[in-house]
C-alpha cells in the first residue's frame, strides 16, 4: 500500500507535516487531525451576532486610537519649508 500524502499547495505546510510526522514516528494524518481539532478548542465557533458584535467593539477601539494618533500627529505638524534652489 502506498503511504498517504498529504495535499496541500503550501511547500512549507507540507514539509513541517512531514518532518512532525517522522519526529513523532505518527502518520501525518494523525499529526493534521491533532493539529485541527486544537485550532476547533482554540477557536470557538461563534453566532453571526456574536461576531459582529466582537467586530464592532473591536472597531470602536480602533477608532479611539486612531483618533489619539492623529490628534498627537497634529500637534507635532510644521509646515516644510519647500525645496532650497
Amino acid at each position: 500500500m502506498p503511504a498517504p500524502r498529504l495535499s496541500v499547495r503550501s511547500k512549507k505546510v507540507r514539509d513541517l507535516a512531514h518532518e512532525l510526522s517522522r519526529r513523532e514516528r505518527r502518520p501525518i494524518h494523525a499529526i493534521v487531525e491533532d493539529a485541527l481539532m486544537d485550532y476547533a478548542r482554540k477557536h470557538p465557533s461563534e453566532s453571526a451576532a456574536a461576531f459582529l458584535r466582537r467586530m464592532r467593539k473591536i472597531g470602536a477601539a480602533a477608532d479611539e486610537a486612531i483618533g489619539e494618533v492623529e490628534e498627537a500627529v497634529e500637534a507635532h505638524r510644521r509646515p516644510h519649508r519647500g525645496i532650497d534652489l
